[in-house]
């Protein structure tokens, strides 16, 4: 039986390859599309390349409405905003995939010093699962709410918690150097982000401050023996998408590059969306896809490790395609692949 959906904020990039992934799932029934504009648009006057294929126009939200109409929710809506509106639906019996940031960290201290707001559903905090299924899958199967990852985390955590909790790398002293495609701003337009603010350059943006960072660090930090130490600097280049992040570590011992790559391998080979690839990764190589590319090379004292991913696919919409395929029951790749 298809799932009935409706999808929270729908007229971003996010909400974009979502909804591309969506109508071509079997078992899905997009139902429903929220908006905060007025003026109800149809889906294809937001995003031409549905036309043809979806025809629904965008509502302004009515949760009561949409918690007896739909069976899972997509909240592509920002923090603070998102938590506001999943609370309720979870309490009605509703699953939701939630892109914010407003259920990954664990700590609401935390939370709320990162962005800047009270959170309005502290009693979830740290009992939502973070949605990577290579790492918490089964708590995924049993979740009524997943907390879709960052695109810069996913890139991080997945090549870098299994070599910590190996203890082939340390967890102090890593160093998280990420580059990014324009999308990963968001479709709001901001002056930075326009055509001629960033072509034909690369610059670094929110260097130690980045909100990132601290869930990069809380992930590491659950597999390994202490609290890890982690430098993360994002930096924009002029694509349109796609991650590519550099991560230096300290090997532990004499342990090697072919040493971590044999347990990434061992970790993630039967994971349909890891490969391990034999030399350094590319963008153009993931791109449109949900798939990871992962590479461990050395240099001097230093591992080197590589990975990419498509920051609005496996990081964003991908991964929560996959999230919603678990906790209802689907073959896991379905629409993915």
């Amino acid at each position: 039986m298809a799932s009935r959906i409706a999808v929270m904020g729908a007229t971003g990039y996010t909400a974009l390859e979502l909804l591309k992934l969506l109508v071509r799932h079997p078992d899905a029934e997009i139902v429903s599309l929220t908006t905060r504009q007025e003026n109800r648009p149809h889906v294809s006057d937001v995003h031409p390349e549905l036309r043809g294929r979806l025809d629904l126009h965008l509502e302004k939200l009515d949760l009561e409405k949409l918690a007896a109409e739909v069976d899972v929710v997509f909240s592509c809506l920002p923090h603070a905003a998102s938590a506001e509106s999943v609370k309720p639906l979870v309490d009605q019996g509703v699953k939701v995939v939630d892109f914010s940031a407003d259920y990954r960290l664990h700590d609401r201290n935390t939370y709320e010093q990162w962005y800047g707001t009270e959170h309005v559903d502290p009693e979830r905090i740290g009992k939502v699962p973070y949605g990577l299924p290579e790492l918490y899958r089964e708590e995924i199967r049993r979740a009524e709410l997943v907390a879709n990852p960052g695109c810069y985390p996913t890139s991080a955590i997945l090549p870098l918690a299994p070599l910590v909790k190996a203890g082939v790398i340390s967890g102090q002293g890593i160093i998280v150097d990420s580059k990014s495609g324009v999308t990963g701003a968001g479709r709001t337009p901001k002056l930075p982000f326009h055509y001629p603010e960033c072509n034909e350059s690369i610059k670094a943006y929110g260097v130690g401050t980045h909100r990132h960072a601290p869930e990069i660090a809380q992930f590491i930090s659950s597999v390994g023996e202490t609290e890890a130490d982690v430098v993360f600097t994002p930096h924009l280049v002029p694509m349109n998408r796609g991650i590519l992040s550099t991560c230096y570590v300290q090997p532990v011992g004499d342990a090697s590059a072919k040493d971590a790559m044999a347990i990434l391998d061992e970790q993630y080979s039967d994971e349909p969306f890891i490969r391990m690839t034999p030399s350094p990764p590319e963008t153009r190589a993931v791109a449109g896809t949900n798939f990871v590319d992962i590479h461990v090379a050395e240099a001097g004292s230093h591992l080197v490790v590589l990975s990419c991913l498509d920051n609005v696919i496996k990081g964003a919409s991908g991964a929560a395609v996959q999230n919603f395929n678990l906790m209802c029951g689907y073959e896991e790749t379905t629409a993915l692949l």
